[in-house]
């Protein structure tokens, strides 16, 4: 479990020694036959999902790699994140995952507790400017099988020009969900339908975990079982259901017209809720001069249910035949200042303090850091790698949440659906 609530620290330029980070290793993997040379380097593979932005950087990031440690060669590519697990999942069944990865965490425990990921316990990775708090995240049952690139929290984004031109005050994030519901409702009205006051965030995973982490509910029980309740589900998802079919909520018929950009992003909605690293996507496809985020909603000032998670991790393949090299990147990756400055916060705030205190952040960075900061006070401990199957319920989630809001399925169908297929798949992995 993570407890974050003192893990941001000032920002600042200036890098700690590399030769000061003890590795979480117990000694090198190094082979014979495994190391390269400036004339004949090794070559791992390394892939990530992403947009462009995301893809121009990593390859700058590579190239610094390359530049820095002659004797390795990086092959990267990169796809959508839809298609980055199917390829995954094809990968893994003919057992040839590429030797690094970008990761997610509601993926680590399908194929750490399949023995497909190496513990990078074995291998030579500095994790002294970590949080040691933030580790186990990546952690199951007592190995590494991931290393957090950088943290998010949830927020509600909203657009400040859109709420002045519509004569409304901008939110200061202390409101309950009717509270935020009025305000929903207020943009919709105001604006003559113009303009949506958001998507229907009752269809977010993460929203409804953090209102089962507002009402001390937990998500999933040490067992891999689900720890809420149908009942829980159909209360959440009735939080909306005087939206629906209002200018308060985009319809879903739209919001498939829009993508794959986001109704947020197209500017058809005033406010979005989703993970803070999205900030620099959003001003891109938006076009907006500026953007602020203020915490979700809660019916508890005293507890918002926020916690950082890591927005993503580094991990190997369990049979790559370059370990040490893979591990080598792996340290590079999440630790460099200068990557670091690359990345600055569009894979979220870096989680190494190494890294975090090399790169400034200036402008729409300098928010999202600033939102994380904002939040300390009200951040708890974050769940540890989902259950195995976690990915395919997020986005049966997300279908089910779809199929509602389109008027396919009531409330009380769409919870006997989703509770179907989640108990089949528990019973599947059990």
């Amino acid at each position: 479990m993570i407890n974050r609530r003192h893990f941001l620290t000032t920002v600042a330029v200036g890098t700690a020694s590399a030769a000061a980070l003890a590795a979480c290793g117990t000694g090198s993997s190094t082979s014979a036959g495994e190391t390269g040379s400036a004339e004949n380097p090794v070559t791992i593979n390394y892939t990530w999902w992403g947009n462009d932005d995301r893809a121009e950087r990593t390859r700058k990031a590579i190239a610094l790699f390359e530049s820095k440690n002659p004797d390795i060669k990086v092959n990267g590519n990169f796809t959508d994140f839809a298609g980055y697990w199917q390829k995954r999942a094809t990968e893994a069944a003919g057992g040839g995952l590429p030797d690094v990865m970008q990761w997610d965490l509601s993926y680590l425990r399908d194929y750490g507790q399949r023995n497909q990921l190496l513990d990078l316990g074995t291998v030579n990775i500095n994790t002294d400017a970590f949080d040691k708090s933030l580790l186990p995240s990546g952690q199951i049952r007592g190995k590494t099988y991931g290393i957090p690139t950088s943290t998010n929290a949830f927020a509600v984004y909203y657009d400040p020009a859109k709420l002045t031109s519509l004569g409304i005050a901008e939110p200061t994030g202390k409101w309950s969900y009717k509270e935020f519901n009025d305000f929903l409702t207020e943009v919709g009205t105001k604006s003559n339908s113009a303009i949506f006051g958001s998507t229907d965030y009752t269809g977010v995973w993460w929203m409804f975990n953090i209102w089962l982490r507002q009402n001390n509910i937990e998500a999933f029980t040490e067992d891999g079982k689900l720890g809420f309740t149908k009942d829980d589900m159909k209360k959440w998802w009735n939080t909306t259901a005087g939206l629906r079919g209002t200018p308060a909520i985009i319809t879903e018929e739209r919001v498939t017209q829009l993508a794959p950009k986001s109704p947020f992003g197209s500017n058809v909605t005033a406010t979005e809720v989703t993970w803070d690293n999205f900030m620099a996507g959003y001003l891109a496809d938006s076009g907006a001069k500026e953007l602020k985020l203020v915490p979700p909603p809660s019916d508890d000032p005293d507890n918002l249910g926020l916690f950082l998670k890591p927005s993503m991790l580094m991990v190997a393949s369990a049979k790559t035949k370059f370990k040490d090299a893979a591990a080598r990147f792996i340290d590079f990756m999440v630790n460099d200042p200068e990557v670091g400055q690359i990345f600055k916060t569009s894979r979220g705030v870096p989680a190494s303090k190494t890294q975090r205190d090399g790169t400034t952040f200036e402008g729409t960075d300098k928010l999202v850091v600033d939102y994380e900061k904002s939040i300390e006070q009200y951040l708890k401990d974050a769940p540890e790698p989902p259950i195995v199957g976690f990915g395919t319920l997020e986005a049966s989630f997300k279908r089910v949440s779809s199929d509602l809001n389109y008027g396919k399925l009531t409330i009380d169908g769409a919870a006997d659906a989703w509770f179907k297929e989640a108990e089949d798949l528990i019973k599947q992995n059990a």
